[in-house]
């Protein structure tokens, strides 16, 4: 990786007129992109990469810093920086965004941007099959692993099934679990998407970065919807697949 790094560096520099930390930024992104830094691969210290690039350690770090806001790396406490692994998530299974990420080792959180109580809307009520004037609960939430923003969700579950905004307190699977409901199946569309303004903010990404857009619609075995979500993803640190299988041969 090193004479790759070295070089493709060199170039970046020869290429652009920008500041250093840009240029390696760009050498590591393309390292990266390129294979030459895999999956769970361990970065050189900062020392050893400036000494190797003739940089600052505060050049370095900035540059790093950039990558990690950008999901691209990410950094564990006491043991350094690693290129992140992409989080592979089936279209054949019903998971949700905890059950995931902990599948991966990694810490899932939820920031609560908005949790209310609220009147059901002409939208809601179709996803849902709910009738005008149902109670419905809302939670907007920005979803985090090890710290790193991954994505956006607005979910709205029947007031009939959640009574109260601040029963979910992380995981709206979980608290589904502790009623005894169990989610049986889900009708899911997905979509590509360029992050707008607002978003991008929240995600820490440039305005107009590359997402992906999930609407979902989760269902009981009795039919019921409990649960429609709307969530936004960001495009560098998701693969979504999905088994095919053929009709069988008469």
């Amino acid at each position: 990786m090193q004479p790759y790094l070295v070089s493709e560096f060199r170039r970046q520099s020869d290429a652009r007129r920008a500041p250093a930390y840009q240029h390696l930024r760009r050498s590591l992104q393309h390292a990266i992109e390129n294979g030459e830094l895999t999956a769970g691969q361990a970065l050189p210290g900062e020392r050893e990469l400036g000494k190797l690039l003739d940089l600052s350690r505060v050049t370095v770090r900035k540059a790093i810093a950039g990558l990690v806001a950008d999901g691209l790396l990410v950094q564990r406490q006491g043991a350094g920086t690693f290129v992140a692994e992409r989080i592979v998530k089936s279209f054949s299974r019903l998971t949700s965004f905890t059950d995931d990420l902990r599948a991966r080792g990694l810490d899932p959180r939820s920031t609560f941007l908005e949790r209310s109580l609220g009147e059901v809307t002409p939208e809601e009520a179709m996803a849902l099959n709910l009738s005008p004037g149902a109670g419905v609960i809302r939670y907007y939430r920005l979803r985090t692993a090890d710290g790193v923003a991954l994505a956006l969700e607005r979910t709205v579950v029947p007031a009939s099934v959640i009574a109260h905004p601040d029963f979910v307190e992380n995981s709206l699977y979980e608290a589904f679990a502790k009623l005894g409901i169990r989610p049986a199946r889900a009708l899911q569309r997905l979509r590509a998407i360029a992050f707008d303004a607002e978003q991008a903010r929240l995600m820490n990404l440039p305005e107009g970065a590359p997402g992906l857009f999930i609407e979902r619609r989760t269902f009981l075995d009795d039919g019921r919807v409990v649960e429609f979500t709307r969530s936004f993803y960001r495009g560098d640190a998701y693969d979504f697949v999905a088994e095919l299988q053929s009709e069988p041969t008469p």
